[in-house]
């Protein structure tokens, strides 16, 4: 069994939280369309969704302090990453009741293939799996490109086995934030509230991740919630129907309308800008 975990950021530190609402109920609806039906959804965060939630999904509130004063929705590094990882501290201690194998953290934006839960009850004896390539996809575009080095820019990137995180079993969903961070220890920061260097820190901790056999996760971008503040510029290609359908996104715009977001003038006049900053820069 796979648990799937995530964190909903705080109401004031969001351009419109409505807007975070209908990214996640986007992102949920990916989650929950795997085709194995051995999962679990934990979901964090100070507000429930006003929308139902998906089977197998559940919430879990937290009465945390907002990170960072009210200025939308990119904040500084240190107070996103105690933010993110004290809730997904609470969600892997939820999730423990269900006795997971595996977890996969997971951006409340992103979306992720429905062949996850199937892949890891196929491959049990795993030691976790690290999504080295994935898809970038713009919403607003309709359109995807194929990114390398995916566990890099994107925290939607490891499978890892339960027991990777040493959840504590003496902590409950109602700790405060400095009581889940001391159980936690340095983990909360480097494989939990972060994502960049975990691979390494897996390596010098003995835990050799292998790559996961497909394109497992999608890198949501230029939604406007984004922390990293991403978006896509220049020419990509338009998202078909079978790559909605892997993913679970909805996107009822005509292959036409998509094609001339991935061709069309603005595109190539990005791209021909880009190029030339890059010359210029040499």
């Amino acid at each position: 069994m796979i648990a799937f975990v995530t964190s909903i950021r705080h109401p004031d530190n969001s351009a419109s939280y409505s807007r975070v609402e209908h990214l996640l109920e986007d992102t949920l609806r990916s989650v929950a369309g795997q085709i194995d039906q051995d999962f679990v959804v934990i979901v964090v965060g100070n507000q429930a969704p006003s929308f139902p939630l998906p089977e197998r999904t559940v919430f879990v509130p937290v009465d945390f302090p907002a990170p960072a004063p009210p200025t939308g929705p990119r904040t500084a590094r240190a107070p996103f990453v105690w933010d993110k990882g004290t809730k997904i501290g609470v969600g892997l201690i939820a999730a423990r009741s269900y006795s997971p194998d595996f977890v996969m953290i997971f951006d409340a934006d992103d979306f992720v293939s429905r062949r996850l839960s199937g892949f890891v009850k196929d491959h049990a004896n795993g030691q976790g799996w690290v999504l080295e390539n994935g898809w970038m996809y713009s919403g607003s575009r309709g359109v995807f490109r194929a990114i390398p080095r995916f566990n890099r820019t994107c925290g939607t990137s490891f499978i890892l086995p339960f027991d990777a995180y040493s959840v504590p079993s003496d902590v409950g969903v109602g700790a405060d934030q400095q009581t889940i961070a001391a159980a936690y220890g340095e983990i909360l920061f480097t494989i939990m509230g972060a994502h960049r260097d975990a691979v390494e820190w897996h390596e010098a901790h003995g835990r050799n991740l292998q790559v996961l056999p497909f394109r497992g996760a999608v890198y949501h971008v230029d939604t406007g919630e984004n922390h990293s503040g991403k978006s896509m510029a220049g020419i990509a290609f338009p998202a078909t129907r079978k790559l909605l359908r892997e993913f679970g996104i909805r996107d009822n715009r005509s292959l036409v309308k998509r094609a001339w977001s991935s061709f069309g003038p603005r595109p190539i006049a990005e791209t021909s800008k880009a190029i030339a900053r890059r010359a210029t820069r040499r």
